[in-house]
């Protein structure tokens, strides 16, 4: 798929971030006739700030309400910050905003666009709206990039779940942004589909857009992004490259399958030691230990075991993921 910039989309010359956040900070107004401390209205964003590098895949993570739909939607134009700046490709969203709003696509959770067009009409309208010149325009690329070639005459409100979210990518592609941003595309869709947007996201990403996502998919965050930010309660609280992130896990799980049945061979709290966090016995005589790495080594715990008077028959690790460190910050699951 190629990229057309325009004449009005320079590059971005200067190498500052994709797109540059600095203290931004939203409080809704708060329900009339409100008092104590809901007089003072709901803050969803509290003095966010950080920077998505160009070219990268950017993974913005946390719990429900956390706050990054508003964050999304402030770079979108759709709701007004309280305070603090924003740059969408160098563009301040305030000063510059028809450059910003030129310089993203966003991919909304919601399915938004007119069921009685058909999907190269939904194209072509976009691009008019964003005043791509009709010689200029890619629908028909589009569609080929997203598999609704075939689906070109047909009305949108006919099209899959999955076929509606691959036309959404494609309307956010319209005007050819060096942005985009995928707000839990895929929820609720089954695993081909979602295969399939990823495999265009990487595409995109490979001929230099930088990509944003939200999801709740952390699998996908890990396997995906180079960078992950999580947020939670409006406040930034992780912005590491994905592989640092993960290696601020400090657990690890040992499992380990013995030549007796735990249970009835030794009392079960004995396993209970400082440095194992918990334990859990699992079925075939098989122990799962999760212990601080930082504190105590795998070695050590089936030195624990064999002390026990245990016979050690197998043992698998498991390495901290990224839902671990999602769980350990947050305090919460995905």
């Amino acid at each position: 798929m190629r990229l057309l910039y325009g004449d009005a989309m320079p590059e971005n010359s200067a190498r500052e971030p994709a797109i540059s956040i600095e203290n931004l900070t939203k409080r809704y107004a708060p329900p009339k006739g409100a008092t104590g401390a809901d007089a003072e209205g709901k803050l969803a964003l509290g003095g966010v700030s950080f920077g998505v590098p160009e070219g990268s895949i950017f993974g913005l993570l946390g719990p429900n309400g956390a706050g990054k739909s508003t964050l999304i939607n402030i770079l979108a134009g759709l709701v007004n910050k309280t305070a603090g700046t924003a740059q969408i490709w160098g563009f301040d969203i305030d000063r510059q905003r028809r450059n910003a709003s030129r310089a993203i696509g966003i991919v909304p959770q919601e399915i938004v666009f007119d069921p009685f067009f058909t999907p190269f009409e939904v194209l072509e309208n976009q691009a008019g709206f964003y005043g791509v010149p009709a010689a200029l325009r890619r629908s028909e690329e589009l569609l080929e990039a997203v598999r609704l070639a075939d689906k070109r005459n047909a009305y949108a409100r006919t099209l899959s779940g999955g076929m509606k979210r691959r036309l959404l990518v494609a309307k956010a592609m319209v005007h050819s942004p060096p942005i985009l941003v995928l707000d839990e595309p895929t929820a609720g869709v089954d695993v081909e589909l979602r295969r399939q947007l990823w495999e265009l996201v990487t595409v995109l990403n490979r001929e230099g857009v930088t990509v944003v996502l939200t999801t709740h998919y952390l699998e996908e965050a890990e396997e995906l992004c180079d960078r992950i930010a999580i947020i939670n309660h409006g406040q930034l609280i992780a912005n590491k490259p994905t592989q640092e992130l993960i290696e601020m896990a400090r657990e690890k799980v040992v499992e380990v399958t013995v030549d007796k049945d735990p249970a009835k061979a030794a009392d079960s709290g004995a396993f209970d030691r400082e440095f194992i966090a918990r334990h859990e016995l699992l079925e075939g005589n098989r122990i799962s230990l999760t212990y601080d790495r930082d504190q105590v080594s795998a070695g050590q715990m089936l030195n624990h075991v064999q002390a026990m008077g245990f016979t050690v028959e197998d043992v698998t690790t498991r390495e901290a993921d990224l839902e671990d460190v999602f769980v350990q910050l947050t305090g919460s699951g995905a």
